[in-house]
């Protein structure tokens, strides 16, 4: 079928209860542009009582229903085809109508789906399609709402190549040939049988055609027929994680009175292997897998899934050292699988957060009995030819995979999976604390089994371990761990071991993980070989679950800090890599623990939460940055950490050394130095068997404060996919960041685009993202620019006692 951007020449508006919008003056539409988040736009709201809670998980955003409407042309040569609109993800509960019947709808804000629209359309005239979505108390972290991946209009004849109807498998690999079967559907909604011809053409990355097929199909009426095509690719370049090599198909068909259709699929050849012996393999060689958990949303844009925020984010963690994705708790956008197939990077794409027992108010548990089958459906056709996928998760933490009940569940949504895909691996991400809740209060009571637990309470992460390696969770999650290829361990590292004598079978893997615990869990990941990995929460920051991985700091009276952070917090605060992209200390200390970065990493604690107890969450790294400049705290006293996977490290202040410290695996990949703050270098120094293997330096800023505008990108195409990020910084001459001289910068942009999002990796903030002025925070901010027609964009950036700054960006 015929696919063009569906995008533009949207109007929205929160939706109005028509009744009332009789006695009043209409709600105003304003125009927008998909991709879309209708919350981010919203003003946050503080809450009290329970209700913080939940306000928390949202960021305080508040919910809503929203409605969109665009008009457009159909020509009239359109009569006679078949006319479908298609959206990638409607947040939530979308009901779709086209000029006013209804067309459609979708509970499950994240799957792709489409609707008909033949049958409303006005031909050689203009069409309105309107959209509604709701969101209100359905999750537990920040959803954002609306249209809020990209729509397409499809258009095709009446015999045609159905929507992802061509599927590329390849069932047999050696170094001479690939087999690559191709199997395509081919609809037909005319009145007779029909016969047509299906070419097919495989080009390899260069483009250059390297196998081809023609065959004759002939279509019943209302029956679709699949044709299968097998070819041979001589000496295939493997698709893989260090060379991520795409072919294309392309597939036509052609036929008396029949409208040629041509669909391009783009695969790649690879082989996946699952043992216990030998863990996962990749074209035959073990891949070990260093994964991020990654919530849905872009940080500044909210939810809004541009193809290049994905893109961008992708980049940002493939350099970090993470070579997979596990995508929580929903499944992964089109644009961003596309850019994990071009970057070499493994998806884990997951499926739901809830199946029968809710765990929000009005979450998709009221609607999964009727709609699960549809959403796995519309999962795996959209996964299907995308190499970067090796796992299918079915759930997260799913409270029933400790029962009889929840285990059959398991069983059915695997086996589904199956019929549609059987070339990936299926896992489920199991908590077994969560699995096992409504027992917890009589394994307190059972010395036998709760003695061990009743003196790790205190500390979630203990908690948890304890728990999951309890006889009680071994006996209850057996059954929904036997239905999958991979076990997905939620923070039950504690198992690794105990499986392998328990369950000699099972493959493993760590689907969730503390941040704070990667050199011990990545030590297991590589002592036990039915361990495939380790997925951290999170790989990137994100908004709402706001302040579960803020550091803080014991009360006077002992009291723990409540595990949501009071309004007007926004971030969870537990990303390696902040909601700018900007890279953390945790992010540095995790590339060294994966022996990916043979320098040490110097970071500073905040001096001013100095000799305070810290009480933060397992998901909390310590309140450190890499930055010498405090002003206003010399003389004070102050903690540097420095993380190195050598035998030991020395500090020098200005030249002048502190002695050296213990690292290396032996003390966590990290030694820690008193001192007290005085300008000028910071130097790390990292030795093994006495000989310097790398240094690491930090030096204060000093002289006047500037600020400095840099766009990733000078030059990006028009084409409504591409966007700039410009990184707004705070620096001396030299370049250093003037951490500690935050203030409100302003933008303007002028010429052929728009401010797309403008922020800061504030923690806790009234700020909105749609202004033009923002602070910085710790010297940085970033401003998104998205093209509108081909031309020069130009950022202005103002700040108090600075001068302007300016960049341009052409778009082309």
């Amino acid at each position: 079928m015929i696919r063009v951007p569906f995008n533009d020449g949207w109007e929205f508006r929160p939706r109005v209860n028509p009744f009332a919008e009789l006695g009043g003056v209409p709600a105003p539409y304003q125009p927008v542009t998909l991709p879309h988040d209708a919350m981010i736009g919203q003003q946050r709201t503080a809450a009290d009582g329970p209700a913080a809670r939940e306000g928390a998980a949202a960021a305080y955003f508040p919910g809503g229903a929203f409605e969109y409407r665009k008009v457009f042309a159909v020509p009239a040569g359109y009569r006679g085809k078949r006319v479908f609109v298609e959206f990638e993800g409607v947040y939530r509960d979308a009901m779709v109508y086209v000029n006013g019947g209804y067309a459609g709808q979708r509970p499950y804000g994240y799957s792709l789906f489409r609707i008909d629209a033949g049958r409303f359309l006005r031909f050689g005239a203009d069409n309105e399609v309107r959209v509604e979505a709701r969101a209100h108390r359905d999750s537990r972290w920040y959803t954002g709402a609306g249209i809020y991946r990209d729509a397409w209009l499809l258009s095709g004849g009446l015999v045609r190549i159905g929507p992802d109807g061509v599927r590329v498998t390849t069932p047999d690999i050696d170094p001479e040939r690939a087999v690559v079967e191709v199997a395509t559907k081919v609809e037909n909604d005319s009145v007779t049988i029909r016969t047509a011809v299906l070419a097919t053409e495989l080009r390899d990355p260069a483009g250059t055609v390297v196998a081809a097929d023609s065959a004759r199909v002939s279509v019943l009426p209302g029956e679709p027929a699949t044709v299968r095509q097998r070819l041979y690719v001589r000496s295939p370049q493997l698709w893989g994680p260090d060379s991520p090599a795409r072919y294309t198909a392309n597939v036509t068909l052609t036929g008396d009175d029949i409208e040629t259709e041509a669909e391009a699929v783009t695969f790649g050849i690879r082989s996946l292997q699952l043992d216990p012996d030998r863990g996962l393999r990749i074209n035959g060689q073990t891949v070990k897998l260093r994964g991020a958990c990654v919530h849905h949303d872009n940080g500044v844009l909210g939810a809004a899934a541009h193809p290049r925020a994905e893109e961008r984010r992708v980049e940002i963690l493939r350099e970090a050292g993470f070579n997979a994705i596990r995508m929580s708790h929903y499944p992964m956008s089109r644009a961003m699988l596309d850019a994990c197939d071009r970057l070499g990077v493994l998806v884990m794409d997951q499926a739901f957060d809830v199946w029968t027992a809710a765990k929000s108010d009005f979450d998709y548990s009221l609607d999964f009995v009727q709609w699960w089958e549809r959403d796995i459906e519309a999962m795996v056709a959209k996964d299907v030819n995308h190499p970067s996928v090796i796992l299918y998760s079915i759930g997260n933490e799913i409270p029933e995979a400790g029962s009889p009940a929840g285990a059959a569940w398991g069983r059915k949504l695997s086996e589904k999976v199956r019929s549609l895909d059987g070339t990936r691996f299926v896992t489920n991400a199991v908590n077994g604390m969560l699995a096992v809740l409504g027992d917890l209060a009589a394994m307190r009571a059972r010395a036998s089994e709760g003695a061990g637990v009743n003196t790790q309470m205190a500390e979630a992460g203990d908690a948890m371990n304890a728990i999951s390696a309890s006889d009680l969770v071994t006996r209850r999650t057996a059954e929904s761990f036997s239905v999958l290829d991979v076990a997905g361990l939620n923070y039950a590292e504690a198992r690794y071991a105990l499986d392998r004598e328990l369950f000699p079978n099972r493959v493993i893997v760590g689907s969730e993980t503390f941040p704070t615990r990667i050199d011990g869990t990545w030590q297991l990941v590589k002592q036990y070989s039915h361990v495939l990995g380790d997925f951290t929460w999170t790989g990137w920051d994100y908004l709402g679950e706001a302040g579960i991985g803020r550091p803080e700091y014991a009360a006077a009276d002992g009291r723990r800090p409540d595990f949501a952070a009071p309004f007007p917090y926004l971030l969870a605060g537990c990303g390696d890599i902040d909601i700018t992209g900007y890279r953390r200390p945790a992010s540095y200390y995790r590339e060294i623990v994966f022996g990916l970065r043979g320098r040490p990493y110097l970071a500073v604690q905040r001096p001013e939460n100095h000799g305070r107890t810290f009480a933060g969450s397992p998901w909390a790294w310590s309140d450190s940055i890499a930055s010498w400049t405090w002003p206003g705290s010399e003389g004070e006293p102050v903690t540097v950490e420095v993380y190195s996977d050598a035998d030991e490290v020395e500090l020098l202040v200005n030249g002048r050394s502190l002695g050296r410290g213990k690292a290396g695996r032996d003390h966590r990949f990290r030694a820690e130095f008193e001192t007290v703050y005085e300008p000028g270098e910071l130097t790390a120094i990292a030795y093994a068997g006495g000989v310097e293997t790398g240094r690491d330096l930090l030096r204060s800023a000093a002289g006047p404060v500037l600020l400095r505008a840099e766009a990733d990108r000078q030059v990006i195409t028009a084409d409504g996919t591409a966007l700039a990020y410009v990184a707004l910084t705070l620096t001396d001459p030299a370049g250093t960041c003037w951490t500690g001289s935050d203030r409100p910068v302003r933008v303007e942009v002028s010429g052929q685009g728009v401010l797309l999002g403008f922020g800061s990796a504030s923690p806790s903030t009234e700020e909105r993202f749609d202004a033009t002025e923002r602070r910085t925070y710790d010297g940085r901010a970033l401003a998104v620019l998205r093209p509108t027609s081909p031309g020069k964009i130009r950022l202005t950036a103002s700040a108090a006692g600075c001068q302007p700054a300016e960049t341009v960006v052409t778009a082309e």
